[in-house]
This record gives C-alpha cells, structure tokens and sequence, in this order.
C-alpha cells in the first residue's frame, strides 16, 4: 500500500543540465534501490537511466519515483532537462513505458473502429465519469474523423468500489461495446462476474500517470489527461 512515509521524502525535483538516452536497466543491479522502495510498501517494476547524477528512475506500481544508487534519496515530480529546451524527462520515459505495454493489453480492449481509420487513441474510462459519459456519446463524431477509440477500465473509486464492479460487469458482457454504451447513455448495467482485466487496467494506470478520467494515451505514448471533443482530438492527433 502506498506508504504515507513518502510524503515525507518527497522533495523539489532537480533542473538538469546534462543528457542521456533512456535505458532500461537490469533490476536486480540495485539492491539498494529495491530494498528502500520495498520499505516504502510500493513495488519496483523497472528501474531505468535517467540524466541525473547518482540517480535512477524507479518505476512502481505507483508511478515514477526517482531514487539514489545507494536507496538514501527520493526525489517524486516532474523532472525538466534545461539545456534540452525544458524537456520533459519523465514524461518522455513514461511515453516509453506506455507505448511497450499497452500491446499486452490489446485482445482486452473495448474498441469502436473508425471505418476509415486513421488515428487510434486508448482512453481510460470510467462509467460514473461525466466527460467520460461526454466522450461516449460522441463516438460516431470521433469515428466519422477516422478516430478508432480503445477503451482501458479505469474506476475512479478503485477496486474496491461500486464503480469496479461495474466495470466488471461491462467487461464481462457478451457484448461489452453495447454493455459499455448502455452503461454511460442509459445507466443500464446487468451485474456478470467473470476472469476481466480491469484491475490490471487500473493499476498500468497508476503506474503510468493516469489520476483522473478520462485519460488518453496518444500512439507515442502521450498522455492528454481529460476530454477533447472530436475536431480538437484530430487536431491534436494531426499535429501529434
């Protein structure tokens, strides 16, 4: 469980003036690193290079955190590269990290393919979410742009709420497109149980900086956090 001790360690993220690709590095290398991230009550899924010296981006399943070789120093934010224009470094490792995993989720999507597609975006939904309920509706407007959605399980309430179960039941359905659209439009949810992916949804989420809904994740790997109506999104996408 994520620790409150963390609050406590959290300090002002360094500006950098120095550049280095992104690496993945071998976990098992950093004893330190994984023993002070275990005490934190968090879970270390990678740990990556960043341009920072004598540190480490740790990726947990709470998100990107950055740590010192000898696991003494915490450093959680945004991380900005100055000689390279204010570039977004941790956005940048993130956007990796997306784009790698987000195939493994592919068969669990909920998909509503544009017939002439051109673009396609995974958004993380949740049915009691009102943009979300927004973004819904206006599936055909996104379509009709060449705008294929992909729909990843995100309840904001977590896995222990109404909102889960919910979304449970929508993954479960014989036909989960028409139960997630009678879900958002109509408030219509027939309770089912089966073996769903939405709790690995919910927490790739957190891992990858997903806080809200809806959450978009461009095909770079950009995360547009909230709604875009349809001219904007392809805007975006256009110019993405």
């Amino acid at each position: 469980m994520f620790n409150n001790k963390i609050s406590k360690l959290i300090a002002a993220v360094a500006v950098i003036a120095s550049t280095t690709s992104i690496s993945f590095a071998v976990e098992k290398n950093y004893p330190a690193i994984n023993t002070a991230i275990a005490k934190l009550g968090l879970q270390v899924q990678d740990v990556v290079d960043v341009p920072l010296n004598g540190m480490k981006g740790v990726l947990t399943d709470k998100g990107l955190f950055y740590v010192s070789e000898d696991g003494s120093m915490l450093l959680h934010g945004t991380l900005f590269n100055l000689k390279e224009g204010m570039k977004n470094e941790s956005e940048a490792i993130l956007s990796k990290v997306r784009v790698s995993q987000l195939g493994k989720f592919e068969a669990e999507l909920i998909e509503y393919k544009a017939k002439n597609e051109k673009y396609a975006i995974n958004v993380f939904t949740d049915i009691t979410c009102g943009y979300c309920r927004k973004l819904h509706q206006q599936i055909a407007e996104y379509n009709d742009l060449g705008i294929t959605i992909r729909y990843l399980a995100f309840p904001r309430g977590g896995v222990a709420s109404q909102s889960y179960r919910d979304m449970v039941s929508v993954w479960c359905a014989q036909d989960p497109a028409q139960a997630m659209t009678d879900a958002k439009v109509k408030g219509q949810i027939v309770a089912k149980s089966c073996a769903n992916p939405v709790v690995d949804h919910y927490n790739f989420g957190a891992q990858i900086g997903v806080s809200g809904t809806p959450a978009i994740i461009l095909q770079d790997g950009t995360l547009v956090p909230g709604y875009r109506p349809p001219a904007d999104m392809l805007q975006l996408l256009q110019g993405s």
